[in-house]
This record gives C-alpha cells, sequence and structure tokens, in this order.
C-alpha cells in the first residue's frame, strides 16, 4: 500500500492507495520557497518592470487605491502591502489617502475580522479597507470591450489618482490563468459585467493554461487597460502556499512573467488515463466551499476514463458557496436544459452547475466533506462518504477491484497534461 496525505481545509487526510493499482501521484514540480517572503516582495517593489517605481508615480496628495484578494485566494497580501505603503510615504503619501479594496467581484463581502486577518491588524487600523460592491451604481462606466462587456469599475478605485493590484498568479480553469488584470475584471467590476465576461467560457479556447485566442482574458485584459491601471505586483506560490518568486510592475508584463513561473510548476505530464482519480482541491482556501472548490474536480476530468470515478476530497466548511449554483442543481436536471438557459442569459453560478452535472452524466464522483448529505447528495448528486478511504472503496466495489488509480494533491492549482491514452 501507498499512504498519500492529501490538504483538506487547514489540515491533510489521508488514503492508501494499493502499489499495483497506482499509476501516477500528479504532483506540481516543487520549486523551494525563498528564505525570506518579504525581502522577495520589497526586492520586486523597488525593482519593477515595464514602470517607474511607486514614489516616482505618487505625490504627496495622491490618493491611492490598492486592490487586494478576498478569503478565496491564498495571496500573502499582509506581507504585500507593507512594501507598498513604504512607497507611497516616501511619496509623502499618508495614510488617511490610502484606501484598500477586497476584490469580491461577486463574492460575498470579507467580514471585518478577515480584513484584519488578510491585511495585518497593525494596516487595517491604519488605511481605509472596504469590499468592493458589484451594484452597478457603486461603479464608474470606463466604457465597452470589443466583446461588448460594459465594464463598470469600483468607484473608488477609478477616481483614484494612483492605481495599484495585488494578488497571486496561478492556473484558472477558463480564464487561463488567475493574476493580474483578473484583480480589476472580475474583482472589482459590477455583476453585469462579470456576467458578460463569463459567458464567454463555452468558447474552446476558454480553459486553463490557454491565454492566446481565449476571449475571457482577453476581456479581462481591455478591461484593465479602460482602468489605467498604474503598478501591479504579484507572487507565484508552490503548493505549500510558500512564495516562489514576486514579480512588480507594468500589469501584462507581471501576468506573463508570472505565468513563466506557473507553467514549469503546474503542468505536469501524465501518461495514461486512470479509472478512478482522488482529486484534494487543495486545502484552504480552495475548499472553503463547494462552488470553490469544484474547480478540482474541472482540472481532472481530461485524465479518468469516461464511466470512471472522480473522488474530490475538500472540507467546504462554508458549504456550497452560492445560491444560484443551489438552485439550478434543484430546477434543471440535464445539462443541455442549463446550456439552453445560460445561452439565453448568462448567471454567475448557473455556469457551475452545467459544468458539474455535464460532469456527472460521464463520471461518477465522490465528495469528501463536511457537508450534509442533504445538500451534497440530494441537490448536487453526488457520492459522499466520511473518509477519502471509505470513498475510493466505494468507487473500487463499482468499478472493479483492478481498478487503475490516479492521486492529485493539489487539484484546483495543478493542470495535468495527458501525454498518451489508454
Amino acid at each position: 500500500m501507498v499512504e498519500i496525505w492529501l490538504p483538506y481545509g487547514k489540515t491533510e487526510v489521508s488514503v492508501r492507495v494499493p502499489e499495483e493499482s497506482l499509476v501516477q501521484i500528479v504532483e506540481p514540480k516543487m520549486k523551494n520557497g525563498v528564505p525570506d517572503g518579504s525581502a522577495e516582495i520589497t526586492g520586486a517593489v523597488q525593482n519593477p518592470i515595464g514602470t517607474g517605481r511607486l514614489k516616482e508615480m505618487a505625490q504627496s496628495n495622491s490618493k491611492v487605491a490598492i486592490v487586494v484578494d478576498d478569503v478565496t485566494r491564498p495571496a500573502p497580501t499582509r506581507l504585500m502591502i507593507p512594501p507598498i505603503l513604504q512607497e507611497l510615504h516616501e511619496a509623502g503619501v499618508s495614510d488617511e489617502n490610502v484606501t484598500v479594496i477586497f476584490a469580491t467581484g461577486i463574492h460575498r463581502d470579507v467580514r471585518p475580522d478577515e480584513m484584519a486577518g488578510l491585511i495585518g491588524e497593525d494596516i487595517y487600523g491604519r488605511v481605509k479597507a472596504v469590499s468592493h460592491n458589484s451594484v452597478e451604481e457603486n461603479c464608474v462606466h470606463l466604457g465597452n470591450t470589443s466583446f461588448g462587456t460594459k465594464v463598470y469599475i469600483n468607484r473608488i478605485f477609478a477616481e483614484a489618482d494612483v492605481k495599484i493590484l495585488t494578488g497571486d498568479v496561478e492556473l484558472h480553469w477558463f480564464a487561463g490563468y488567475g493574476g493580474g488584470r483578473k484583480s480589476v475584471h472580475p474583482g472589482i467590476t459590477s455583476a453585469e459585467a462579470v456576467q458578460q465576461n463569463h459567458s464567454l467560457l463555452f468558447h474552446p479556447n476558454a480553459k486553463a493554461g490557454v491565454l492566446e485566442g481565449n476571449p475571457v482574458h482577453m476581456d479581462m485584459d481591455e478591461a484593465a487597460q479602460l482602468a489605467k491601471v498604474d503598478f501591479t505586483l504579484n507572487v507565484v506560490l508552490n503548493s505549500k502556499n510558500e512564495i516562489v518568486r514576486a514579480i512588480a510592475g507594468d500589469c501584462r508584463k507581471v501576468l506573463s512573467e508570472g505565468v513563466k513561473t506557473v507553467d514549469e510548476m503546474y503542468k505536469v505530464p501524465v501518461s495514461r488515463k486512470a479509472d478512478i482519480v482522488v482529486a484534494s482541491a487543495g486545502g484552504s482556501p480552495h475548499d472553503i466551499n463547494f462552488h470553490q472548490s469544484h474547480k478540482g474536480i474541472e482540472s481532472v476530468l481530461n485524465i479518468v476514463k469516461e464511466g470512471g470515478a472522480i473522488i474530490l476530497v475538500a472540507e467546504c466548511p462554508e458549504g456550497h458557496g452560492n445560491e444560484v449554483f443551489y438552485e439550478w442543481m434543484m430546477n434543471f436536471k440535464t445539462s443541455k436544459e442549463m446550456e439552453a438557459k445560460i445561452k439565453k442569459k448568462f448567471i454567475t453560478g448557473g455556469h457551475k452547475a452545467y459544468y458539474l452535472t455535464r460532469a456527472l452524466e460521464k463520471f461518477r464522483i465522490y465528495l469528501v466533506s463536511v457537508m450534509p448529505d442533504s445538500s451534497a447528495a440530494d441537490v448536487f448528486r453526488l457520492r459522499t462518504a466520511k473518509t477519502v478511504s471509505a470513498a475510493l472503496q466505494m468507487a473500487l466495489r463499482a468499478l472493479g477491484k483492478d481498478s487503475k488509480i490516479a492521486v492529485v494533491p493539489q487539484a484546483a492549482g495543478t493542470l495535468p497534461i495527458l501525454q498518451q491514452q489508454s
């Protein structure tokens, strides 16, 4: 037996797989974290690519907006804000002229205690901190993208003299990658703009690891250009959420450099498909709810045989995470019904129901979580188990004891690349 530990919330759980059945453990090509994350970030801020330094951009009376990630992302924001503030202070900008905006998109607001935890209690007490409100009346219309998206952006950000983005570059299942422009759109745009952007995800190039020809990415990029972002600070993290690299400066150049590092780590070749794939969403915050954890299913679809099984390991302490997702799973039975509805009018959350249902029509999907069966099984139509081992035994009974098994410990952030089909 091979014992494999999988991230689950803020801890780990194990599964034992027969050695003769194990096809592959699909893991990122680990890069060690830098010895000093703060020093790495400070060095990036002081040596930007494609722009001047922040202290050269700002003036003493400048109003500054800094966009940061919400609780669904792992960016080490509390390490990223201090060197930015130091640059601003050197330009004479006072704390009272700085506003931190949490890029919630259409997620829930960030609670005050979460804000303090994300940016640091000392900074939370010094600068203004707000969650983005995606209601259009709280945003400013900057124009339209070539894809027809009406770009309404957070008013505080739009009216700031110096506009700064922070975040992390990671794989994203239909935008290609997170990071860079994504902090603007969907991070701080209107709900309608988010929906218009996400309606582009049916395009064949709208998938993880692809930027060229990806209309979701291109629409986001155009929105960020309309927003006139001055400075971007992004990091790339390893699977332990340690900082591998920090990049700062021009939004496009920062994303491009971050993507190179992400690809080196997270695009992983896989030799053959498996009958059963055990996939952890990657632990907190990737498995904060099922809406987020679902990415772990999407990332492994191409390495499981049709009719096979996916075991998703995701704590989901906040339950399903999206009311539209829940309602669509309640009200629609087939992916064709959902696709027809989405094409008439895109609704965020409905697209997750569509993709989940499409996967359920091809695979057995098991969930190991703290979600009650009344939701996980009765609404989302998942097979449930209390432990990974129990789920694996259920899958083996259904598919046969000789089934081949692959394990993906960081599924939400890993892109398996199938080299050869069996």
